[in-house]
């Protein structure tokens, strides 16, 4: 505890070691109400999927989340700039909680998926308000970064329990729980908050600040309409729909560059997105959440679909990927400080990427737990070296009143990125699937039961598989052999998305040639090329 403890000055902490402890706990367990929820819901996802019958918006039940956070984080972050923070954290987390009940009391897909949105809107204003709450506390910034442990400590405890209590609560009380054990932790933390974290505001002005919501109701148009064309070019080539799809696309993505030029506090910087000494960065930022989120959210389908794995073994086999990303930037601050370039970390790290994504899809769902979990941490290792070496390298080459800005953004680029994965892999994965299955219920001469397979949520409900081999050996099919079939369809499917997720890491890996070279002595950022 030592390590925290120092003379009381106003300068350096706004509150006495004890209110700043409290503050601090009620800022983790804000931090865990987000980090949990985000880690936990992907292994129950495929449970949920069969009990509701909807894998069309299977990708929905993650993107909407993603999409209502990167509106939500820089509109917030401003309002808490101007009004304070704590007014905003405490209404994220009564709706934050609030809407993981109603994810919890979902009767259908579509629901769920409203329900979701609401919880990224919520979480979203926690994302955008609880790093700078943390500055607000402790202007001095080595302090800051000693009770940043808290906060990064909860991310971590998140990572390893996140993924196998979803599993473990799926498989023993129902996939609803794993919303449902949200409420307490939302409970605490807004009792910690209301009774010890402070109302700070640092901008006094009074002048009239024009937000973005028309930017941010113009980026939702366009990120909405762009996961639909997604998901129907697949299924239904360049059709009317895809068609008015594009145009949408291109219209709204038009308006929102030419509006958010004109805006002082726009929801996406134009000028910064488009600065050529930052766009590797923020193509690289996109492509790591491209291949992050793509794992997290179909992995657990393919082992519990593809290869009958239970919810618990799921959540256990996934842990790694997910823990990885924390042990990858812990690592990467011990050793950035030890090398002549930050910048290799990148190129190590996006390697270990494509070699775990191309190793699972190599693998035939016999091997022993370790191999699966060794493939899964070096993914996420490598993506917490690009995630860290991301931020070191963004503040050495933007001037030093740029710094917050640029590092949301790449946040933002970075959540966009996993809509973006996840999306595209969904709509592959059902493209795929109902292609490759269609071929041998044809050679079983049984299309009639094409319906029947027609979805993969099939593949995790054992109840109903029982049921369907047993009407089709009453008609004289060989059920288990078609079931077999089904579940190699749905494996080879996610195999290909797996590889484009691959290819993104080796496409960052690429483009980490083209940022400035950066060397870190001794906490000091500094440009040299080697």
């Amino acid at each position: 505890m030592r390590f925290f403890v120092a003379a009381f000055d106003p300068e350096r902490q706004v509150l006495p070691f004890r209110e700043s402890l409290l503050a601090m706990l009620g800022i983790a367990f804000v931090t865990m109400l987000v980090a949990l929820d985000q880690t936990i819901v992907g292994t129950a996802l495929p449970r949920i999927v069969a009990d509701l019958k909807g894998f069309d918006l299977y990708a929905w039940v993650a993107t909407s989340y993603m999409l209502a956070s990167v509106i939500t984080i820089p509109i917030f972050g401003r309002l808490g700039d101007l009004f304070g923070r704590k007014p905003f954290i405490l209404a994220a987390i009564v709706l934050f909680t609030l809407a993981s009940v109603l994810c919890g009391l979902a009767g259908s897909m579509l629901f769920l998926v409203i329900a979701r949105g609401l919880q990224g809107i919520g979480g979203g204003i926690l994302l955008g308000t609880v790093f700078a709450t943390v500055a607000d506390l402790f202007p001095d910034p080595k302090l800051r970064l000693r009770w940043l442990v808290l906060v990064t400590s909860t991310f971590g405890v998140a990572n390893v329990i996140g993924p196998t209590l979803g599993g473990m609560l799926t498989q023993m009380r129902g996939w609803r729980l794993v919303f449902f054990v949200n409420v307490p932790v939302g409970i605490v933390a807004l009792m910690l908050v209301q009774m010890f974290v402070p109302n700070l505001r640092h901008v006094k002005t009074r002048e009239r600040i024009q937000l973005d919501w028309l930017g941010a109701c113009v980026v939702a148009v366009t990120f909405g309409a762009l996961q639909l064309l997604i998901e129907v070019l697949p299924r239904e080539g360049m059709s009317g729909t895809a068609i008015l799809l594009l145009l949408i696309t291109l219209v709204f993505g038009a308006t929102l560059y030419f509006w958010e030029k004109r805006m002082g506090y726009p929801v996406v910087p134009v000028d910064v997105l488009l600065d050529r000494k930052l766009v590797a960065l923020f193509a690289i930022s996109v492509l790591g959440g491209f291949a992050l989120f793509s794992m997290a959210f179909y992995i657990p389908l393919l082992f519990q679909g593809g290869y009958g794995m239970s919810p618990h073994d799921s959540g256990m086999l996934i842990t790694p990927l997910l823990l990885g990303t924390t042990v990858g930037s812990m690592l990467n601050n011990r050793i950035v400080t030890r090398i002549r370039r930050a910048n290799d970390l990148m190129y190590v790290g996006f390697a270990l990427c494509v070699a775990g994504c191309l190793a699972l899809v190599s693998l035939s769902g016999k091997e022993p737990h370790f191999v699966w979990m060794a493939c899964m941490g070096a993914s996420g290792l490598g993506l917490g070296l690009v995630a860290t070496n991301l931020t070191i390298c963004s503040q050495q080459i933007v001037a030093r009143d740029q710094i917050g800005a640029v590092t949301a953004l790449l946040q933002s680029l970075r959540i966009f990125g996993g809509m973006l994965g996840t999306a595209i892999t969904g709509a592959l994965l059902g493209h795929l699937y109902a292609r490759a299955v269609h071929r041998p219920l044809d050679s079983y001469q049984a299309t009639q039961w094409l319906k029947s397979f027609a979805s993969p949520d099939l593949l995790i409900d054992r109840a109903e598989q029982s049921a369907l081999i047993e009407r089709l050996v009453s008609v004289g099919q060989s059920g288990d052999a078609m079931m077999h079939t089904a579940r190699a369809a749905l494996v080879a499917s996610i195999h290909i998305g797996l590889v484009v997720a691959a290819l993104a890491a080796f496409v960052g890996l690429c483009l980490a040639w083209f940022v400035p070279a950066v060397r870190v002595v001794y906490g000091d950022v500094r440009e040299g090329r080697a």
